[in-house]
C-alpha cells in the first residue's frame, strides 16, 4: 500500500504528454503566431518563430515544411522590395553620374569620378579645395594652395561666422602631405583621407547656402571663399558616395536573398 502513492505518480508523468497537445498541434500554433507576425510588420520576429519549428517539432514534418514555405514567401517579398529600391537607386545613379567625368589611368585601382567643375585643368593656378570620388564611393578633399611663398600648411579650417568644422592635421613631410615648386611658384597639396576631414565634407554640403570661407593653416594664415560651384561639387560627390555605397550594399543582400528565396 505504501507503493501505491509513488506509482499513481510516475503514472500521471507518463500520461500527461498524451493528454496535452501534440508536436503538430503546438507548431502550427507557432506557425500561425509567426504569420501574424508577419503581418503586424515583425519580419525578424516571424522568421525566428518559423525557424523555431523546425528545431523544437522535429516530428511535425508537415508543419516544418510549411514553415519552410513561409520562410521562403517573407525572403521573397523583401527581395522583391529591395530589387525595386535597386531600380529607383540606380536611376538616381545614372542622373548624379552626369556631372563627372570618370577616368581610370595607370596608377589607379579604382574608377576616380571627377566633378565637371573642378577639372584640374581648369584650377592650376588658384588655391581651392577638391573633392574626390571613387567607385566604391570613397570620399575625401584636398586643400591645394598656390602661391609666391611656402605656407607649410597642415589644415583647413572650413567656417561662417560660429559655424565651423576643421580637418585634422596632416604633418608636413608626411605622404599626405606634398609640396613641390616651379620657378617663384609654391604648390602645396594636403589630402584627408580616411576620415582625416573630420567632417569637413559634411559641414560644406550642410551649409552650401552660407558664405563659406576656408583658412589654410599654416606658418601664416591664407583665405579662400568657396566657390558655389565648388560647394555643388561637394554636395553632388556626397549624394553620389552615399548611393554607391548603398547600390553595393543591396547587390549583396540581394543576391543572399536570392538564395533565400529560391
Amino acid at each position: 500500500m505504501k507503493l501505491m502513492p509513488a506509482v499513481l505518480f510516475f503514472l500521471a508523468v507518463a500520461l500527461f504528454p498524451a493528454c496535452g497537445k501534440s508536436e503538430r498541434q503546438q507548431a502550427a500554433e507557432k506557425l500561425q503566431a509567426a504569420q501574424l507576425l508577419y503581418q503586424q510588420g515583425d519580419t525578424a520576429q516571424a522568421l525566428l518563430q518559423a525557424d523555431s519549428i523546425q528545431i523544437a517539432y522535429k516530428t511535425a514534418i508537415q508543419e516544418i515544411s510549411a514553415a519552410k514555405q513561409f520562410q521562403k514567401q517573407i525572403y521573397g517579398d523583401i527581395l522583391f522590395r529591395k530589387q525595386d529600391e535597386l531600380d529607383k537607386l540606380n536611376q538616381a545613379v545614372a542622373e548624379l553620374e552626369k556631372n563627372f567625368v570618370k577616368e581610370k589611368t595607370e596608377f589607379d585601382r579604382y574608377t576616380q569620378y571627377i566633378h565637371k567643375r573642378q577639372e584640374f585643368q581648369r584650377r592650376w593656378n588658384k588655391s581651392f579645395i577638391q573633392i574626390y570620388l571613387d567607385e566604391r564611393g570613397e570620399l575625401y578633399i584636398s586643400s591645394n594652395y598656390y602661391g609666391e611663398e611656402w605656407l607649410n600648411h597642415t589644415g583647413i579650417r572650413v567656417y561662417d561666422g560660429d559655424l565651423q568644422a576643421k580637418t585634422e592635421t596632416i604633418e608636413v613631410g608626411t605622404a599626405l602631405n606634398h609640396q613641390s615648386d616651379f620657378m617663384n611658384t609654391k604648390w602645396e597639396k594636403v589630402s584627408y583621407m580616411d576620415g582625416k576631414d573630420n567632417g569637413v565634407i559634411e559641414f560644406i554640403a550642410t551649409h552650401a547656402d552660407c558664405n563659406l570661407k576656408a583658412v589654410f593653416l599654416g606658418k601664416r594664415y591664407y583665405y579662400i571663399i568657396l566657390e558655389s560651384y565648388d560647394k555643388q561639387a561637394v554636395i553632388d560627390a556626397l549624394s553620389l558616395s552615399k548611393a554607391l555605397k548603398r547600390q553595393a550594399e543591396l547587390q549583396q543582400e540581394i543576391t543572399m536573398l536570392q538564395t533565400k528565396a529560391g
